[in-house]
């Protein structure tokens, strides 16, 4: 593979706003997986189709899930700000199409669009973030991060009905426009960033293959046990595809002159650890993210606002540990203790939260998902700057890429895997949200082993994250 040297930006950026313009761009991404569900009825309501109502959401994630992956490719072949602000105009003008939609149809072809610019509104400021401060202050920016994702994914049921309410679901759409704007104007003026040097080539059949390969996969776990059962042919054949298409990009990448993922991403431990456990760190941040909010609707009678407002412990120390913890890592470069900590105290979220009922006090309930918020706040984005830190700077993007997807695809498969098991628990019992809430817990029980699999995996980490 040819390289060569980057080139230098033509001034400077303006670090802080450029910061903000990034992470305008990731609270967008984030916000638009989480603020549509609750707005479904209102749309059924008014444009039909309730058959494939479910789409509106799935075309989005799906689109998302399967991009991602590519971005950090593109972006070193055309830099990190154009590709940035491609992604931004693409996200922007989805929305507007979302919000003037006048059939279902229409919307999940926007929803689409939506979620091709989003899969790069967090991969690309996640490598942005990385090259505008110094390596010691990685884990405090990304911090930073963890923070918008943690608000975005549990606010947005609360502005999704809030606004809603106040204004209709079209404008959950219409608000991304200045915001969006906003982002691309901080973006256009403050992000400035060496152009990294590269032979020009991007790994398309390679991407092909791994969108194909996610969706597959994605498909499965949406649809098996449910839409249509385990051994059906529509599941068999995805299953298929699934492997079919994985052994095709494995026997790709090793021979692309300009890979996706490069082989020798995988001659250090480091990336051959953390990739399982953000898959499995996403897993179980997905299942603990939906199903909360419906706990506290069915068992204390909450609604939407009153439900995103209670989820407060869980925001606020998830995004208080971040910010505090990545500066304390940043300044002594030892995250493996910081992160096996993390996993423990999951573990224990986990637990506490196995053992509450409807009947439960809601503060006792708070007192769980602080634990649980802290303990992610420790893992989230700490476990991507180990990888960033032991890539060589021309490997940048591309670990940054296959890691934030790989959690996003861990994210996906774990709201899947929790709704089958909360399908699997309801069996037997009288329908209803306190059945459901009294369900919950029981499903929630799952996520301590899984989160004892992740000490496991983190304690296998290299005792130093930072590259000599």
């Amino acid at each position: 593979m040819s390289t060569t040297l980057a080139q230098a930006p033509s001034k400077p950026a303006n670090v802080p706003l450029a910061t903000a313009g990034l992470l305008i761009g990731m609270l967008l991404s984030v916000l638009d997986q989480t603020v549509v569900a609750i707005a479904l009825p209102d749309i059924a309501a008014d444009l039909g189709g309730m058959g494939s109502i479910g789409w509106i959401v799935t075309s989005y994630l799906l689109a998302s899930t399967a991009t991602g992956a590519l971005y950090g490719r593109i972006s070193d072949r055309f830099g990190r700000r154009p590709v940035f602000l491609v992604a931004v105009a693409g996200f922007v003008a989805g929305s507007a199409l979302c919000g003037l939609a006048q059939t279902t149809s229409q919307l999940i072809a926007a929803r689409t669009l939506q979620g091709i610019g989003a899969g790069a509104l967090f991969v690309l400021p996640t490598i942005a973030l990385s090259e505008l401060y110094p390596q010691h202050l990685r884990s405090r920016v990304q911090g930073l991060t963890g923070g918008v994702f943690a608000l975005a994914s549990l606010g947005g049921p609360l502005a999704g009905g809030a606004i809603t309410d106040a204004w209709g679901w079209r404008w959950i759409f219409y608000v991304n426009l200045p915001l969006g704007l906003l982002a691309l104007a901080l973006a256009t003026f403050a992000l400035r960033l060496p152009r990294p040097g590269g032979d020009g080539k991007v790994d398309l059949p390679g991407a092909v293959l791994i969108a194909g390969a996610t969706v597959s996969l994605l498909l499965v776990a949406e649809w098996g046990g449910r839409a249509y059962a385990w051994n059906s042919g529509v599941i068999l054949a995805l299953a298929g595809a699934l492997v079919v298409l994985a052994g095709l990009f494995g026997w790709w990448e090793r021979r692309a002159g300009n890979p996706l993922l490069p082989p020798r991403l995988f001659a250090g431990r480091t990336l051959r650890v953390v990739l399982p456990a953000a898959a499995l760190l996403g897993a179980l941040l997905g299942g603990s993210i939906v199903y909360l909010p419906t706990f506290l609707q069915g068992a204390y009678g909450m609604g939407a606002t009153q439900a995103g407002l209670a989820l407060n412990p869980y925001v606020l120390t998830f995004m208080a540990v971040s910010s505090l913890a990545g500066a304390r890592i940043g300044a002594s470069g030892r995250f493996r203790p910081y992160l096996i900590a993390g996993a423990v105290i999951v573990v224990a979220g986990f637990a506490l939260l196995a053992w509450i009922t409807p009947e439960t006090p809601y503060l006792l309930f708070a007192a769980g998902i602080a634990v649980l918020g802290a303990g992610f706040g420790l893992l989230m984005q700490n476990l991507v700057v180990v990888a960033q830190n032991a890539a060589s700077p021309a490997d940048l993007a591309a670990t940054t890429s296959a890691v934030v997807s790989v959690r996003g695809l861990g994210l996906s498969l774990g709201v899947a895997l929790f709704a089958s098991l909360l399908a699997r628990e309801l069996q037997g019992r009288d329908p209803g949200p306190r059945a459901t809430a009294a369900a919950i817990p029981d499903v929630l029980f799952w996520g301590a082993p899984a989160a004892a699999v992740l000490v496991v995996l983190l304690a296998l980490l290299p005792r130093t994250g930072r590259r000599a």
